[in-house]
């Protein structure tokens, strides 16, 4: 799936945003943003700023949100902003933020926003994990942790090998190779100077995985041909097998833990406020389901003739 096809499946959210902000009609531009705010694109008068566009990529999915930040990304991103603009300038132009549907799914929009807002600043103020915790869940899972060799490695990838060759020229010159990976490479990890983080072997295609294995850390490889296009991979990092160190899985732990922990949270939330609220239910509660009929005993057989 394509920047353009990501983006673009956000574009109700975003537009549904859009009309929360601006529930008079009219422009979705905001009208508290900053003054120093760099206008980036204007529609029939309406400003759409740097901060709009950065509020919008904040709202995103994590797994868009890189795509986002690449020029590519940008592009798209921005024509995003633009069409949901026209789209409310016309909805405006024919009442239809005016009417009765909108003001009603507006209330209860905002009536989950303020719920989904109200838990997850309670349940993740309460469900701090403590060094404690970490270290105990290390230390009775010590198995999950071992892993095999390991290496940390950044690329960038290119369609042409006549690009690959020009940026490898540019790097070996002295080029910063997380700045050329940011603007000239075709992959996701862009957004990341092109760090792909640790893995091992059998996670990558086998020309990319062997190329990046041979290399010394800090070195730069050639370029390396895969079905994806010509990848220059530079190696950032090193570690041999064993158990993992806890430093280093202190993520991974938090994340193993705190869906159990706010689930915990959430449930002593709900308890507490019932506890001190007074509860009347109107409508007539379903009546248990009755026990079913004790089946008939089977007849006896009758006595054998002799």
């Amino acid at each position: 799936m394509n920047i353009r096809t990501l983006l673009s499946v956000t574009v109700t959210v975003i537009a549904t945003a859009g009309l929360v902000a601006c529930q008079g009609g009219g422009s979705s531009s905001s009208s508290t943003g900053s003054k120093d705010a760099k206008v980036i694109a204007t529609v029939n008068g309406a400003k759409i700023t740097s901060e709009d566009f950065d509020r919008e990529v904040k709202a995103l999915p994590e797994y868009i949100r890189a795509m986002a930040d690449t020029p590519q990304g940008k592009k798209e991103m921005i024509d995003t902003l633009v069409m949901r603009e026209l789209i409310l300038q016309q909805a405006a132009k024919d009442g239809v933020d005016k009417g009765k549907e909108i003001e009603e799914k507006l209330a209860e929009l905002k009536k989950r926003i303020i719920v989904d807002t109200y838990l997850k600043k309670k349940v993740e103020a309460e469900s701090k994990i403590s060094d404690d915790e970490l270290k105990k869940f290390y230390e009775q899972n010590l198995d999950k942790f071992k892993s095999g060799e390991q290496i940390r490695a950044s690329h960038i990838l290119v369609k042409s090998e006549q690009e690959a060759q020009s940026i490898l020229e540019q790097l070996k010159k002295g080029a910063n190779f997380e700045e050329l990976a940011k603007t000239k490479s075709a992959d996701s990890s862009a957004a990341k100077g092109g760090d792909l983080g640790w893995f091992g072997k059998g996670n990558m295609v086998p020309a990319f995985e062997k190329a990046a294995f041979s290399l010394k850390e800090g070195q730069l490889s050639g370029i390396v041909k895969s079905d994806f296009g010509y990848h220059i991979i530079k190696l950032t990092g090193k570690r041999a097998a064993g158990t993992r160190p806890l430093d280093e899985v202190k993520e991974q732990i938090k994340g193993a833990i705190m869906p159990q922990k706010q689930q915990q949270v959430f449930m002593k939330l709900k308890e507490d406020l019932k506890k001190g609220a007074k509860i009347e239910l109107t409508e007539t509660q379903p009546a248990a389901p009755a026990a079913p009929a004790a089946k008939p005993a089977a007849p006896a057989p009758a006595p054998e003739k002799k």
